[in-house]
């Protein structure tokens, strides 16, 4: 992992650079090129807009470990609002949440409820509901809520990271359930023993992991596969392990990327046929995020710098 990855993802940990840096006028004109605005609205205007060029979306509202049950509610009542607005508005947007924005830290027992009060409410409205991934700490407690959603809902997929290295085992151990997976790299810092550490062992993982997931979804036991990266060469491989395995790549898995990255290819891709999704960041709590996204290319730190002496 290089110095600049290293860098980024401790500053998205560090409280005090938490609470001063999205005070800064030019960080937050940076930040809007993976977002497009702190508001329910703004991600509305932008399904809305996708929609109309045959890219559907995923919302997520930002933040994570909040510190009372009542946060937890609040963030539950936001989540259920986008959907409620999400129905009314008629676009293809389904919501992507986080454990700890739930209240795992407090009480997995409250996360569980507030993560099945979404799940039902996304399968009455026919929407779907996708569980993030956090950092290697939380990967056990995040499996164990996603096998009670799936007990509420089919509907509900869940995100894994291809470099850690009990990632394997884990998708055999979720295989029985018929589960919905989307995979990618992984944005943590995390231990030598617990993840791969260079990009060409990751990328090879990825693309193992890929192969096992084609062969489940071409055999009926995978509902939806999300081959989650912005790695167009990556993307091209798992199309062509599809292809192998005798598999249409527009049947096989979806494309899925964050708003802002690769834009023109998500809208070439889904134009081509290839089913896409865009996920679509919002809210106020967006500064760890943001540096987790600069560190998985820290060249984008160009981008942030290049603001800084703009007009």
């Amino acid at each position: 992992m290089g110095v600049g990855r290293n860098a980024l993802l401790w500053s998205s940990r560090n409280t005090w650079l938490r609470e001063q840096v999205p005070r800064l006028p030019f960080v937050r004109r940076a930040v809007l090129r993976f977002m497009p605005g702190e508001s329910l609205d703004s991600a509305l205007d932008v399904a809305r807009e996708f929609g109309r060029r045959g890219l559907p979306t995923t919302f997520t509202h930002l933040g994570e470990n909040v510190g009372s049950q009542a946060d937890a509610g609040a963030v539950v009542r936001q989540y259920m609002d986008a959907l409620d607005r999400v129905a009314e508005a008629g676009v293809d947007s389904e919501i992507s949440v986080k454990p700890t924005h739930l209240g795992l830290d407090l009480d997995p027992g409250l996360a569980s409820d507030n993560l099945l009060r979404l799940a039902r409410a996304a399968s009455e409205r026919r929407n779907w509901l996708w569980i993030d991934m956090e950092s290697s700490a939380y990967v056990e407690g995040t499996l164990q809520l996603y096998r009670r959603a799936l007990e509420a809902s089919p509907n509900v997929g869940v995100c894994l990271q291809a470099y850690l290295r009990r990632t394997a085992n884990d998708i055999e151990q979720l295989l029985p359930l018929t589960p919905s997976i989307r995979l990618v790299k992984g944005a943590y810092r995390e231990p030598a023993g617990l993840a791969f550490g260079k990009k060409a062992a990751i990328d090879r993982n990825y693309l193992e992991l890929s192969e096992r997931l084609l062969a489940e979804r071409g055999a009926g036991r995978l509902r939806r596969f999300a081959v989650a990266t912005h790695d167009l060469g990556l993307v091209s491989r798992v199309a062509a392990a599809a292809t192998a395995a005798g598999l249409p790549p527009n049947e096989a898995y979806e494309v899925q990327m964050l708003y802002g990255i690769r834009q023109a290819d998500q809208f070439g891709l889904a134009a081509s046929g290839q089913p896409t999704r865009c996920l679509v960041a919002y809210g106020p709590a967006w500064y760890p995020w943001y540096m987790r996204r600069l560190a998985e290319r820290p060249a984008n730190v160009g981008f942030v710098l290049r603001n800084l002496f703009s007009r």
